[in-house]
């Protein structure tokens, strides 16, 4: 029996809702390319451009629902500390707000969130749901030195001290919807299975990382991911 997991999110589980996964393997988004939108190049250079397109992102997300996936997530999130004395960390590459909308709270959104904004002079992250620019001001300091809260490429991910601390105290991890080969995340398996944790992924098909995993379910997460929570949820772990 289980007592302590950790998730780990990535772009797989909101294909399913809709949100496309803007990076390919050719490093290439689906409307610009990294280097213009996602550095802190980027946003010296031209920082209208890049708060336009963190502006359509987040007009995006309006519409957007969760699906199966993200309610069985917050499900397990809620009743597995009232039925096994234990916790649920959510950590999520994804910058969207679908486990949001799914009832999930507590949520590590390590790579910064679309629904937030960042001032670089007085240091604050605050929610935010319009559209930013080069005027916008700062709820907490009034100056105009807002940017998209966002992790640029080359910048360190949030919160990697309290996913250190999860990783090391689970026993099980599982990784849904993510490729596994963008550092940090890449080395959470290896890390939770050195510290004796069993390491679940769930694809549509093996990850370049399989086989650092001790098991992979395959097929639509909005099916194999309520499957599995439910039979957590009924016997305290799961059998395959």
């Amino acid at each position: 029996m289980y007592k302590n997991i950790v998730i780990l999110t990535g772009a797989g589980i909101s294909a399913e809702s809709g949100i496309p996964v803007f990076r390919s393997e050719t490093g290439l988004w689906e409307t610009e390319k990294v280097e213009d939108v996602c550095t802190h190049e980027a946003i010296l250079r031209n920082p209208s451009r890049v708060h336009n397109f963190y502006n359509r992102l987040r007009a995006n997300l309006q519409d957007k629902k969760p699906n199966a996936a993200h309610y069985a997530i917050a499900n397990l999130q809620k009743l597995w500390p009232q039925k096994f004395a234990g916790k649920v960390t959510l950590v999520t590459q994804n910058v969207d707000n679908l486990h949001e909308k799914a009832g999930s709270f507590d949520i590590i959104h390590m790579h910064g969130a679309l629904m937030s904004i960042f001032c670089t002079n007085c240091g604050h992250h605050y929610e935010f749901d319009g559209d930013s620019s080069t005027k916008s001001v700062c709820a907490f300091c009034g100056k105009t030195a807002l940017r998209p809260d966002i992790v640029f490429f080359g910048e360190m991910p949030y919160f990697m001290d309290e996913i250190s601390d999860a990783l090391q105290k689970c026993d099980l991890f599982l990784a849904i919807g993510t490729s596994g080969v963008v550092y940090p995340a890449a080395v959470f398996c290896s890390f939770a299975r050195d510290m004796g944790a069993r390491c679940v992924e769930f694809n549509l098909e093996k990850s370049a990382q399989a086989t650092n995993f001790t098991d992979g379910i395959y097929g639509k997460a909005s099916l194999t991911v309520p499957k599995f929570c439910e039979e957590l949820l009924l016997n305290g772990t799961f059998l395959n």
